[in-house]
């Protein structure tokens, strides 16, 4: 019987505080390292907040950065606090999950993984 465990992203500082988002472009700042191996299953939930006055696009890295296969763009509104980017996707085998911005120091993204080992 599979069991989940609830874990703080890897990218975490300490303490589980907010990612911020520095870069512009590929490759971004690294959000999660996914648990090695094909065994095991990461379940990555992940929420965006821009505390700019200007609209801003952010872009998901999820699990390398082939366009358009690994990418994820969405536009995070100003100010309109914590949105939802990245539903309970699936990862392993160590791959990594990146994000960078339209501007720097903006855009925040925190949240958790569920780790589903078998």
């Amino acid at each position: 019987m599979a069991t989940y465990s609830k874990i703080k992203l890897s990218g975490t500082p300490a303490d589980g505080r907010n990612i911020k988002i520095t870069t512009t472009a590929t490759a971004g700042d690294t959000i999660h390292t996914a648990v090695s191996g094909t065994s095991d299953l990461d379940e990555v939930w992940l929420y965006a907040c821009n505390t700019d006055s200007d609209d801003r696009k952010l872009t998901i890295e999820y699990g390398g950065v082939a366009s358009p296969d690994d990418l994820t763009e969405v536009t995070i509104t100003a100010e309109a606090g914590w949105v939802l980017v990245c539903p309970g996707l699936l990862l392993q085998n160590g791959l990594l999950v990146k994000a960078f911005a339209a501007a720097a120091n903006v855009v925040m993204i925190n949240g958790y993984v569920n780790r589903i080992t078998a």
